[in-house]
């Protein structure tokens, strides 16, 4: 296994923001008070994890950035 040629712009790419937001949503999800979460269906917080890890998929087979882009 070997890193992409331009690693450090990582935080650049859209794959790389989608599957943050995937982990932020999680953790927040965490951190909501327990009456709240029961007014919030589960499937949406089970629909927004596949839409971001599909779109974290996604974002690394398109092309980002110059030339020399993620590998």
């Amino acid at each position: 296994m070997k890193f992409v040629r331009n690693k450090g712009e990582a935080w650049r790419w859209f794959s790389v923001w989608a599957m943050a937001a995937q982990g932020a949503v999680g953790t927040a999800w965490l951190a909501v008070p327990d009456d709240f979460r029961s007014a919030v269906p589960s499937e949406w917080l089970a629909t927004a994890a596949i839409v971001l890890t599909f779109l974290g998929i996604g974002g690394r087979m398109v092309k980002q950035g110059d030339e020399n882009g993620p590998d």
